[in-house]
């Protein structure tokens, strides 16, 4: 069973609708009594069927505005939409049910539970909101990724790879229409990332679907469909279907320049 198998038709929505929007999105911080402001007025979309990926040098802004198009954290001004929702006022409780649901997240640092099984930790969302884990479901993603022999096993027991896949199976069986994947190959071995980023592939490229990942490696940017470039929290540059010797020199361009965006 294929992981495309598992995802067949839960989305019904507009398939050509934008799933990430986001609309002058700048974000402050407060330090001490000045207010820092990290995103300059952001813009963006992701469109079904696309894996985007976000890049930039160090303090660019990367993984501030992942955390804000997910909802993780409030933007200061502009607005988010998710699937056509938009998170300005949202309440906490309302934010939850939007990321139990419509959104996964697939983190460097696995996020899993020692003292759970691989199956227990893919189930744990929904037990979470207190509904009964789909047997079947969750069996099938640990099959489509891989590692069906490592149901019972521990986390501790696993490779970083064979850990990683399972928090892809976790966001899997949720079966959500946008997964954001912050660096979700930076502490994996080649082989296991590479298949980590093929199964990411195969999810943004559904109907109804979409990734977002923000990485470092031009390796990881070549093999999605466009990649955005931000600098000094500015949305500088994009390209579309790039090698990782175009995105290398973008970011060596980037990583180069001085001064305030024009």
């Amino acid at each position: 069973m294929t992981a495309a198998a598992l995802r067949s038709a839960d989305h019904t929505a507009d398939t050509t609708a934008p799933l990430v929007i986001a609309n002058q999105v700048t974000k402050a911080f407060a330090v001490g009594r000045r207010q820092i402001e990290i995103l300059h007025g952001v813009s963006l979309q992701v469109r079904p069927g696309e894996m985007v990926a976000v890049m930039g040098p160090s303090g660019s802004g990367k993984s501030t505005l992942m955390y804000c198009l997910a909802g993780l954290e409030p933007v200061t001004s502009g607005d988010v939409l998710i699937a056509g929702k938009s998170l300005a006022g949202m309440s906490r409780g309302r934010l939850a049910q939007l990321r139990r649901r419509d959104i996964g997240f697939v983190f460097q640092q696995y996020n899993l539970i020692p003292t759970l099984s691989a199956y227990e930790n893919v189930a744990l969302p929904y037990r979470l909101r207190r509904e009964a884990p789909p047997r079947e479901l969750i069996e099938g993603t640990l099959e489509a990724v891989g590692i069906a022999a490592l149901s019972n096993a521990m986390p501790t027991s696993m490779s970083g790879g064979e850990q990683q896949r399972v928090a892809l199976a976790r966001v899997l069986a949720q079966r959500p229409q946008v997964i954001f994947a912050d660096e979700p190959t930076g502490a994996l071995d080649t082989n296991s990332g590479r298949a980590v980023l093929a199964e990411l592939a195969e999810i943004a490229h559904q109907p109804g679907q979409c990734v977002l990942t923000v990485t470092h490696d031009p390796a990881v940017a070549a093999t999605c469909d466009r990649v955005l470039f931000l600098r000094d929290g500015h949305l500088v540059d994009e390209l579309h279907q790039a090698s990782a010797e175009q995105v290398s020199t973008v970011l060596t361009g980037l990583a180069a320049s001085v001064g305030p965006v024009a």
